[in-house]
C-alpha cells in the first residue's frame, strides 16, 4: 500500500509540474502586449482603441453555458437604433495558439461591426490547459446554438449568422463552419449550429497538410497540447480537426485575410479549389509584408475590417 502511494504521488507530482510548466511557457496574449511586441520591428504601427458610442448597446459577461465549475461567457454589442428589427450576426473567436488568449482581443472588432449593423458577440471557449480538443469547438457550436435560441432578445436574425476567427480562432471558426450538425461534435440537435459565413483570419484549414507547420519534434507544440499528442501520436485528432476534410457542395462562403507568413496559409488554396469547383462564394486578401497578429493593430485592422464589412454585406445583408 505504501509503494502504490508512492507511486500514485510521483505521477500526480509529475503531471501537477508539466501542467505548471506548460501554463508558465505561454505568456498572456492581448491587445496590449502584441502592440508592444510588433511597435519593436513595425515602428509606424498605431494601437487600436475600444469605442465608446451612443449607438452601440452592449451587455457583458453573459453566461451560456456552464461546464462543471466553469461558467463561459460572451459580450454581445448591437446597435441601439431600430429595436424592431433584426440584424445579421456574428460570433467572433479570439486566438492563442489554442491554449490562451481571451474574447477581450475581438472587443474592437465586434464594436466596429455594431457599427454597422450586425450584432457582433465575442466567445469564450475552453482552452486546451483546461481540456482538450474537442471542447473548444463544442463550446462555440452550444454558443451558436445558444444565440438561435436567444434570437428575439438580441434582435438576432437567426438565418444570417456568421463565424469569424483569428489565428486559432480562425482555425476554429472554420471548423465550426464546415461541420454543421456534424455527429462529432455534441451540441443541441433540437436547434441546428449551422451558420451562414466564415471569415478566416490567417488561421490554418489543416494540420495535416504538406504546408501544415503545427507539429513540433522533440517538444511538445501548441498544438499538440490541445490535440492530445504530436502529430505522430494522435493522427486521429489531427486530421478530425482540420477543416479542409469537410469542405464540400455544403459549406457556406469564406473570406480569408492573410498575413505574409505561408505557415498560415496551409491548405488554403486547396480549399479555395474545392469551393470553387463547386462555385461557393470566396474572396482572399493577403496583406504584404504583415506580421502574424496584424488584426490587433493599425494600420491593417483599418483594412481588415473593410475587408470584412464588404464581405459581410454581401453574404447576410
Amino acid at each position: 500500500m505504501k509503494i502504490f502511494r508512492k507511486v500514485f504521488f510521483i505521477i500526480f507530482f509529475s503531471a501537477f509540474v508539466v501542467s505548471g510548466q506548460e501554463k508558465s511557457n505561454f505568456k498572456p496574449y492581448t491587445v496590449t502586449t502584441t502592440f508592444k511586441k510588433l511597435k519593436k520591428k513595425y515602428p509606424f504601427i498605431t494601437p487600436i482603441k475600444p469605442i465608446f458610442s451612443n449607438n452601440i448597446i452592449s451587455e457583458e459577461n453573459v453566461v451560456y453555458k456552464k461546464v462543471d465549475k466553469t461558467k463561459l461567457m460572451l459580450d454581445i454589442y448591437y446597435p441601439s437604433e431600430n429595436k424592431n428589427t433584426s440584424f445579421p450576426a456574428v460570433l467572433l473567436i479570439h486566438g492563442g495558439g489554442w491554449l490562451t488568449g481571451s474574447r477581450d482581443n475581438q472587443q474592437i472588432m465586434a464594436q466596429h461591426l455594431a457599427l454597422k449593423g450586425y450584432v457582433a458577440i465575442t466567445v469564450s471557449y475552453r482552452l486546451g490547459l483546461e481540456a482538450k480538443y474537442p471542447a473548444a469547438v463544442n463550446d462555440i457550436k452550444d454558443a451558436i446554438v445558444w444565440l438561435k435560441q436567444k434570437a428575439n432578445k438580441y434582435h438576432i436574425n437567426k438565418d444570417k449568422i456568421a463565424v469569424l476567427g483569428a489565428s486559432a480562432g480562425a482555425q476554429l471558426a472554420t471548423l465550426v463552419g464546415v461541420t454543421a450538425d456534424n455527429v462529432l461534435y455534441t451540441t443541441d440537435k433540437k436547434t441546428s449550429n449551422k451558420i451562414q459565413a466564415i471569415v478566416n483570419i490567417d488561421g490554418i484549414v489543416s494540420f495535416i497538410h504538406p504546408e501544415a507547420a503545427e507539429s513540433k519534434k522533440g517538444k511538445a507544440s501548441m498544438a499538440g497540447i490541445w490535440l492530445d499528442g504530436e502529430k505522430e501520436e494522435n493522427y486521429k485528432n489531427w486530421k478530425e480537426a482540420s477543416p479542409l476534410e469537410y469542405v464540400g457542395k455544403n459549406t457556406p462562403p469564406i473570406l480569408f485575410v492573410n498575413s505574409s507568413y505561408d505557415r498560415f496559409h496551409a491548405g488554403r488554396d486547396d480549399m479555395i479549389s474545392i469551393l470553387n469547383r463547386h462555385k461557393i462564394y470566396n474572396q482572399t486578401f493577403m496583406l504584404p509584408k504583415s506580421p502574424h497578429s496584424f488584426w490587433l493593430v493599425n494600420p491593417w485592422f483599418k483594412e481588415i475590417l473593410h475587408y470584412v464589412v464588404c464581405f459581410l454585406d454581401n453574404t447576410l445583408k
